[in-house]
């Protein structure tokens, strides 16, 4: 049951976040359908070409991609005025879509019979993944690749989920909770990791 709750969450989370990037860099209506589910379903395909899964898998999901057309529609016929701030609802979203497919990627790892280090890797590519590609397509620099704290809370979640720690669906929506909850307190706070510039100093005389 968890699986299939946090597949739906993650699903209805990033295509929203892609659907509202597209908006912002004002698409037509069929870049932001295709941004949309570029967005849910990129990560799980970068995921599964990694740890051997046939990516032709993804199409066998006929439920999230019903799931997703209609988050995208709903999301597109929703009025602006009500939707005002679009880059903070985006991030938002963003981060629900990061924690939930986060654990979900580990959960597939650790099914697999896959040791902890294949867990971390499988929750940082199908937690940010879709937003990579997302980002990409729209031309922004991924926030992956930011300095700002975003794929790190998604290598937690595998660590943890990778170790086994969890042994209960409850512990497991309390993780999602709380790596949810770390991701939009790092955004609004500007938390970021160490990072060294090269470029040139310049100096105002």
């Amino acid at each position: 049951m968890s699986w299939e709750v946090l597949s739906i969450i993650g699903t209805v989370a990033f295509a929203i976040s892609g659907a509202i990037v597209a908006m912002e860099e004002e698409y037509d209506l069929f870049g932001v359908y295709l941004l949309g589910i570029v967005t849910a379903f990129g990560g799980g395909a970068i995921r599964n070409s990694l740890i051997g899964v046939p990516v032709s898998a993804l199409w066998e999901q006929t439920l999230m991609f019903q799931i997703a057309l209609v988050s995208i529609t709903l999301v597109f016929l929703f009025p602006q005025k009500s939707l005002a701030h679009w880059n903070r609802w985006g991030n938002y979203f963003d981060a629900i879509g990061l924690s939930a497919f986060a654990i979900q990627g580990a959960l597939f790892a650790v099914n697999l019979g896959l040791p902890v280090s294949a867990a971390i890797v499988a929750a940082i590519l199908t937690g940010s993944g879709g937003g990579i590609i997302r980002d990409l397509l729209a031309g922004r620099r991924p926030l992956v690749l930011k300095h700002e704290i975003y794929a790190v809370w998604a290598g937690i979640a595998g660590l943890i989920i990778g170790l086994e720690l969890i042994k209960a669906d409850w512990v497991l929506y309390t993780l999602f909770v709380v790596i949810t909850a770390l991701r939009i307190v790092s955004y609004i706070f500007k938390w970021s990791l160490p990072f060294k510039s090269l470029k040139p100093t310049i100096i105002n005389k």
